[in-house]
């Protein structure tokens, strides 16, 4: 039988306030993020259909792009329609229930897009530090092994995280200045003692984080060194430039979670937590796609037969 508290807690609603301080924004603001959202989501189904259909990116390195473009697609399916919607809606509401399950679904695809960005950096440091090797080392079964790693890190951490989230009562209908359900939101509208539920989310949170970097900072690192030793300038060039997509990606990444955590926990930083959470689970999605195929020969050629196809068609 459930508990009183429990009862409580299921009839709660949260109030996402979103952007709705700015009533003259709504419009174009609904507008910017409409395009970010057909761009994200033509962007990443796109770059998977390339990948499937050219048989000169069946390799490790687009085998994980794929699956990157398959989580990006994800955040944007959870997080950029109940977005949309409140630009526009005069009911900003959502439950407990729907709170949970976007949070939890976010936490999923964050934990293995950082992962699935280690697996990355790694299959750069095989392929230039040990070229001969790298049919090897990255076998099919061992890319599929590393992709289920990210997966099963992403699901792990988000069923942790949401049994953080569950262990916490919840007495009334809260106002939240944001637009999805963040973890900070939990606690804030939390009314009972938050203090374990903080270190359970730090802990998984700190320990992907940490173990992630440390795998693409030492696969760097050692891509670096090798490829200063390399013999020319056009090798080294080369060399650098299979990686530089991933680099910008990670840069990005890494770059608008540190920039969040440096944020002073304040009512006058709300706006600037907004914008960088926007960037982070909206913006980012989008970029991916664009840095990989605008940096890569063989799916700017696809793109372009593809184009040919269409206007021969037409």
């Amino acid at each position: 039988m459930m508990s009183p508290d429990r009862n409580r807690s299921s009839a709660v609603v949260f109030i996402l306030l979103g952007f709705s301080d700015y009533p003259e924004l709504q419009v174009p603001l609904f507008l910017l993020f409409l395009t970010i959202y057909v761009v994200t989501v033509v962007g990443n189904v796109g770059m998977i259909v390339i990948i499937k259909i050219n048989p000169k990116l069946h390799t490790p390195m687009y085998f994980f792009l794929k699956h990157l473009s398959f989580i990006d697609f994800c955040y944007s399916i959870i997080i950029t329609p109940k977005l949309l919607e409140n630009l526009v809606a005069e009911d900003k509401s959502i439950s407990i229930k729907g709170c949970i399950t976007q949070f939890s679904t976010c936490v999923t695809c964050v934990v293995t897009e950082m992962i699935m960005l280690a697996v990355m950096a790694y299959d750069r440091f095989v392929a230039i530090c040990n070229p001969l090797l790298y049919t090897v080392s990255m076998s099919p079964k061992c890319c599929g092994l590393l992709v289920t790693v990210a997966y099963s890190c992403g699901i792990i951490s988000s069923i942790i995280v949401t049994y953080s989230i569950l262990i916490l009562s919840f007495c009334k209908t809260k106002i939240i200045n944001n637009f999805a359900c963040e973890y900070s939101v939990f606690l804030f509208a939390s009314c009972s003692d938050k203090h374990f539920s903080e270190l359970i989310n730090s802990t998984v949170a700190d320990l992907n984080a940490f173990c992630s970097l440390i795998i693409i900072l030492t696969s760097y690192l050692f891509i670096f060194v090798t490829i200063l030793k390399m013999p020319s300038a056009g090798v080294r060039y080369k060399a650098f430039s299979t990686c530089a997509s991933h680099l910008t990606a990670v840069t990005i990444f890494y770059g608008t979670i540190l920039f969040l955590y440096s944020i002073p926990n304040s009512q006058n930083s709300w706006l600037v937590v907004k914008v960088g959470s926007v960037f982070y689970l909206v913006v980012i999605p989008m970029l991916n796609p664009l840095i990989y195929s605008l940096r890569n020969n063989d799916v700017k050629e696809t793109l372009r037969k593809l184009m040919d196809l269409q206007i021969i068609s037409q």
